[in-house]
């Protein structure tokens, strides 16, 4: 068995300077995947922009706001989600409290709905700042997995969950897992066999060389089979603050030579996704 890796550009659509950036880099051919906000004001432009690209993007489920960004709204506006004056939190612990698991789903669907009539055909979907998973309150990879096998979609649950979370997860949440793996594999919902990405801050890592090493580590790391890194690449004046810098960082990875010279020595093919 071969290692196969689809390298992710997140959050399409967050805000336009994302946006530029991962159409870029999709048109340069250094991502082979990208990932669509839909509830963002932006994401009708970069809808039509990832259309010149010739690459459909996943459904990037989002059920928070971003800090730093006007508040988002959801598309079914479900009472659960959203705050007293109809946005998405910022904050998902406040929504790993309060959402509810049928208004979660309907969300979903509106979501898939609105990339469906802009002729856009996902085969899978992800979980945008992880709230699906259960990581801030209450877990909806049940009914996550269930609707992804109702679509046909394939769905972002590492099969080996280590190289993500760095190392063994509390007993509960490593028992949920393995049962979230075994459900969509009952389903037939495609997962990939592990998933890694950065999640340091600027201060912590200090350098881009420091970001640049660990990829290149978790990049020789990957196991034999289909795996996914996943980034959020961006402009120096799209994200304010530190998580600003490490988006630029990179943004800058996905074009530096070292990078490409290890895809190349380390014998990993890329793949625009991890489902047949």
């Amino acid at each position: 068995m071969t290692r196969r890796v689809v390298i992710t550009a997140d959050d399409l659509g967050r805000e336009p300077g994302t946006t530029e950036v991962i159409v870029e880099l999709l048109a340069e051919g250094q991502v082979s995947a990208t990932t669509l906000i839909c509830v963002s004001p932006e994401a009708e432009r970069a809808a039509g922009r990832v259309a010149e690209t010739g690459v459909v993007p996943r459904l990037h489920v989002t059920l928070t706001s971003e800090r730093g960004l006007p508040r988002w709204r959801p598309l079914d506006g479900p009472a659960s989600l959203a705050d007293p004056d109809g946005t998405l939190s910022d904050d998902p612990y406040v929504l790993g409290a309060r959402g509810e698991a049928g208004d979660v789903i309907r969300e979903a669907d509106a979501q898939l709905r609105w990339m469906r009539e802009r002729g856009l055909a996902p085969v899978a979907a992800d979980s945008h700042a992880g709230t699906l998973y259960g990581l801030h309150g209450r877990s909806w990879l049940a009914e996550a997995l269930a609707w992804c096998a109702r679509h046909g979609l394939a769905f972002r649950l590492p099969r080996d969950r280590e190289p993500y979370f760095g190392g063994p997860l509390p007993p509960a949440l490593a028992a949920a897992h393995e049962l979230a793996v075994a459900h969509a594999d009952a389903l037939g919902v495609a997962i990939p066999q592990t998933i890694a990405t950065n999640r340091r801050t600027a201060r912590e890592l200090g350098t881009y060389e420091r970001l640049r090493d660990d990829y290149l580590r978790r990049l020789a790391a990957l196991p034999e089979g289909t795996s996914e890194l996943f980034l959020h690449p961006s402009r120096e004046d799209a994200v304010r603050g530190p998580d600003g810098v490490v988006r630029v960082w990179e943004a800058r990875l996905l074009r530096d030579p070292v990078w490409h010279k290890a895809l190349d020595s380390e014998d990993v093919e890329v793949a625009g996704g991890w489902w047949a």
